[in-house]
């Protein structure tokens, strides 16, 4: 599904009702409610924050982004991390592209920690952690992977394989362990958890909720989450995300000469 999300603003989106109260109806532009093994993708206007909800628990949402003006500029995870001196994501990071603007800050997060480093998962991953269920035979009951679910969205604007970029699991939180081993931590994200991204930028933003390549569950269970959109104005001047650090102050300024 794509949709543009400045586009056709409804005053009070159905399923924004369960999970976004808190934002005046009169500002909110859509709201959707996505199953697990999904993928979407979005033209998203500088200005929009999108809230994406953990409605289960235990949800994983991969995402990418690229410059819905010049799609050749995407998101740069090396630089973002580098950047601001962290390993995770979480409320006051923002996410830069190759070219040191940013795409979108993180205006709000209950969960506190989310990935950055572990990529998506392929086919031959979910193969051999769940076997193989096809559309032909199980329809959308069949089992997605996270590479493939991307490609396809970003196939919708022109880009494939050579423009899959590294990508952030939304609610997933990996530790690194003595020796340099990755170990995905259960149960981190809680039902009604959410994460807000204020987009700084015209974005394309593509995402899938297949599972996360180091989750250990036996059984192929990716968790629906739920989105809802608004017109928020991007970062003020005393905005968390701005004042983080010098590098992000830069980043804004980079940002805000585009726009000018």
């Amino acid at each position: 599904m794509t949709t543009d999300a400045g586009e056709n603003p409804i005053l009070a989106p159905q399923y924004a009702r369960d999970f976004a109260v808190d934002i005046d109806p009169s500002i909110l532009l859509w709201s959707e409610i996505f199953p697990g093994g999904g993928h979407w993708s979005y033209l998203v206007k500088r200005g929009t924050t999108i809230r994406v909800v953990d409605l289960e628990g235990g949800a994983n949402v991969a995402a990418i982004m690229y410059n819905a003006d010049e799609r050749l500029e995407r998101l740069n995870i090396p630089d973002t991390l580098k950047a601001q001196h962290t390993a995770h994501l979480t409320l006051g990071n923002v996410l830069y592209s190759d070219m040191g603007r940013i795409l979108a800050s993180i205006s709000a997060d209950t969960v506190g920690w989310h990935d950055p480093l572990c990529g998506v998962s392929d086919v031959n991953l979910i193969q051999s952690k769940y076997g193989e269920r096809r559309y032909q035979e199980h329809r959308n009951a069949m089992f997605r992977n996270g590479k493939d679910s991307l490609l396809i969205e970003i196939g919708k604007y022109g880009l494939g394989m050579r423009d899959l970029v590294p990508n952030i699991n939304l609610f997933s939180k990996v530790i690194v362990r003595p020796g340099g081993r990755l170990q995905f931590v259960e149960g981190h994200s809680r039902a009604g958890d959410y994460i807000e991204l204020r987009f700084e930028m015209n974005t394309l933003l593509a995402l899938s909720t297949a599972p996360h390549p180091l989750d250990p569950s036996p059984t192929y269970s990716p968790k629906k989450v739920g989105l809802a959109a608004w017109n928020s104005g991007t970062a003020p001047q005393d905005d968390i995300c701005r004042q983080r650090c010098p590098e992000n102050q830069r980043g804004f300024f980079n940002t805000e000469l585009l726009y000018r």
